[in-house]
């Protein structure tokens, strides 16, 4: 176990983790041997509580994320966890990728909320932010509790080491359960395109598994951190790992690059715009044949100036526009601080 010299950490979780570590050298028979012993006890437990999902002698855990409902990350996470038949495991997540939303809510629109299929949980889809999600599912409007024993944010593609917490969705989903007094952890898997798979994900949540519940007990003990949470960088070889390394935060980011795009490159403002006109043309022909058909039953013609005023009709805008699209690029890591998150990271811890 590598530790900071200043450890802010209570004993408790650093002694779990120890555990969790020193049983990795341990013999391989008797790593089967506790892992046949493990699958035996889970499969009694979910025989024994099979269809009773929301059993309310187990602890609630919340599981959200940045990249939506769908994402592998969340699903194979939530999987494993009703698997291990020890919690009443509940989701809400966004509808679709609000990755980068960093710590946002959405104010003066409404957002809806649909029930979605994810086996052994209770689970909604919320189109809105990472943040929307907690703050709706911890106030008490959606669940039936208020207060889960432990909210986890992920696992989501790609480092939040460094400047990328302050963007970064899946960080945000665990800052704002932290804000309302519930202890939280995010996760996030160091995806890289031209190494990285799915199966990294299955791979991601094994390693995760240890450290959740070695966190949930210790909040059970209560001697969880209460002024902080728990921001778990899984390397790109989950498989491969290290071991578990208290770090510092760094300063890194990557670099943010702005494209210009041509405006024949960019469909969506001129298509929108043309959509508009079409539905203008569209009521002014409906009003006019309208009035042509209630001036035919009265015997009259209509009046040679009248016209129908189109309410969808868009005015024509001859102001410039340029259109840019954000993109990130990485940069040379200079670093000789082996404590700082993504030099750890980068180390295979």
């Amino acid at each position: 176990m590598t530790t900071m010299k200043k450890n802010m950490f209570p004993p408790g979780l650093v002694n779990n983790l120890q555990d969790v570590l020193s049983k990795k050298g341990a013999n391989k028979n008797e790593q089967k041997q506790q892992k046949d012993d493990d699958s035996t006890e889970t499969s009694t437990s979910s025989s024994s509580t099979a269809g009773n999902e929301n059993d309310s002698s187990k602890p609630v855990v919340l599981v959200t994320n940045g990249e939506g409902v769908d994402s592998l990350g969340l699903v194979y996470l939530v999987q494993a966890l009703v698997g291990l038949g020890l919690y009443n495991v509940n989701v809400c997540a966004p509808h679709s990728d609000k990755s980068a939303s960093g710590h946002s809510l959405t104010v003066r629109e409404t957002i809806t909320v649909t029930q979605a299929e994810i086996e052994g949980a209770t689970a909604y889809e919320v189109t809105g932010t990472t943040v929307d999600c907690v703050s709706l599912a911890l106030s008490g409007a959606l669940f039936s509790w208020t207060k889960p024993l432990l909210v986890i944010s992920g696992i989501n593609r790609g480092s939040s080491c460094g400047h990328h917490m302050f963007h970064s969705g899946v960080i945000a989903g665990a800052r704002e359960a932290l804000i309302s007094g519930v202890p939280s952890l995010s996760i996030s898997l160091n995806w890289k395109r031209e190494e990285s798979q799915e199966s990294d994900f299955k791979d991601a949540v094994a390693v995760s598994l240890p450290l959740i519940n070695a966190a949930l007990r210790d909040i059970e003990k209560g001697v969880f951190p209460k002024s902080c949470f728990l921001s778990i960088e899984i390397p790109t070889s989950p498989k491969a790992n290290k071991g578990f390394k208290l770090t510092k935060q760094s300063m890194w980011r990557s670099t943010p690059c702005w494209q210009a795009v041509p405006a024949n490159r960019n469909p969506s403002a001129p298509h929108f715009m043309g959509n508009q006109q079409s539905l203008g043309l569209q009521l002014a022909q409906l009003g006019r044949d309208a009035s042509a058909a209630g001036a035919a039953r009265r015997g009259t013609t209509p009046r040679k100036n009248e016209e129908v005023e189109s309410v969808g009709a868009a005015k024509s805008d001859n102001k410039a526009k340029k259109y840019f699209r954000l993109e990130f690029l990485d940069k040379e890591r200079e670093a000789t601080d082996d404590e700082l998150d993504f030099k750890a990271l980068g180390n295979g811890f």
